[in-house]
């Protein structure tokens, strides 16, 4: 599973209440049932982080690495359209020889649809698809993997109604208000060039931001309990210009050895476009976080962590969490500064960002 090895997309959130002391209970309430009984309508409900097959909850299976670390399951029986579809057509053929007839009336139509329907999809194994969730009981924080809004509305609603929390995305707009009491409306916008505009996309102008800090030698931010880190912003880069954009409104540039100073990207930094997505990768010494961020959603995917230490796989997985950790700490410390810069001068950020964007090399 992704939040155990190799790369992970992260979503992350924090919840608007305390975590229950029943939550096991409370998720064993809901917890999914067996494929046998998968019938005609989808079944939801949890399993433990590991096995999607494992609906046994106690705290072996569902805490690792001080975590509770959990799947929302949703799983379904059906058969695939060209099956039902040749079964539908076999059937319809049979009753016109019997009858004598060219044409099948509507009503036969849907009864040998229902009759196919009732035979053959019990026969059919069930599919299976997944969230995996993790929470962060010291940190107070809740992970998900996944990048998919439908899937992330999905969850919130059926985590809801298991502990009666309401899991809060940590976005621009979060952020703002938690660490400045701001609304994101309150965020002054960044113009490449010089023109007002009303459109707010504070995750555009955000990675923008930390791309003009990439190159001008000055991405290094400080945590005060992590640390100091280094920024790097790699292709493939795409630009976007908004909703509000006349012609072309993105380009994507991913070819060459560092399209992130090709002609097409200073082509499109003229015209206005900002940074939607790219691969960044953050350093601390010799450890290393690397993936691409979509600032729309703001959220990563494909998330390589440093190299772990740990063989137990409590261990490994717990030292894992702590990473995601660290690097959402450092990620917000990052936005912390682009914020407190365009508060105190925005103008100024304004200045130096047009004139990089303008005078930067490229080949």
């Amino acid at each position: 599973m992704p939040f155990e090895r190799g790369g992970v997309t992260i979503s992350t959130f924090r919840l608007n209440g305390e975590w229950p002391e029943d939550a096991l209970e409370q998720f064993n309430a809901y917890r999914a049932g067996t494929l046998d009984s998968i019938k005609d309508d989808v079944q939801i409900g949890w399993t433990t982080g590991r096995c999607l097959l494992d609906s046994n909850l106690d705290e072996n299976s569902v805490i690792a690495g001080s975590c509770w670390y959990l799947n929302l399951r949703k799983a379904e029986r059906k058969i695939p359209s060209s099956l039902l579809n040749a079964i539908i057509k076999r059937e319809e053929l049979v009753y016109m020889r019997a009858n004598e007839l060219d044409f099948v009336p509507s009503k036969v139509k849907r009864e040998i649809k229902a009759q196919a329907i009732e035979q053959y999809l019990m026969k059919m194994p069930p599919s299976i698809a997944s969230t995996p969730m993790v929470y962060d009981p010291m940190a107070k924080m809740l992970y998900l993997g996944t990048a998919s809004a439908k899937q992330i509305e999905d969850f919130i609603g059926f985590f809801y109604q298991t502990l009666n929390l309401e899991p809060l995305q940590i976005t621009p707009g979060t952020i703002l208000n938690d660490e400045f009491g701001k609304l994101e409306t309150d965020l002054p916008i960044l113009s490449l060039t010089g023109e007002e505009t009303d459109e707010m996309l504070p995750g555009r102008d955000f990675l923008t931001y930390l791309w003009y800090l990439s190159e001008t030698g000055e991405a290094a931010i400080t945590h005060e309990q992590y640390g100091e880190f280094d920024i790097l912003i790699e292709g493939p880069l795409v630009l976007g210009a908004g909703d509000l954009a006349k012609g072309s409104a993105e380009t994507i540039v991913k070819k060459g050895d560092l399209p992130q100073q090709s002609a097409e990207a200073k082509a499109a930094l003229a015209v206005g476009k900002k940074l939607k997505k790219a691969k960044v990768t953050l350093t601390r010494g010799d450890d290393i976080w690397s993936g691409t961020f979509d600032a729309d959603k703001f959220i990563f995917s494909s998330l390589n962590l440093p190299e772990g230490e740990e063989l137990e796989p409590d261990s490994r997985f717990g030292e894992r969490m702590q990473n995601i950790l660290i690097f959402n700490e450092a990620w917000k410390c990052c936005f912390k500064r682009y914020a407190e810069n365009m508060f105190n001068d925005h103008a100024a950020v304004n200045q130096a960002l047009q004139e990089w964007a303008a005078n930067r090399n490229s080949f």
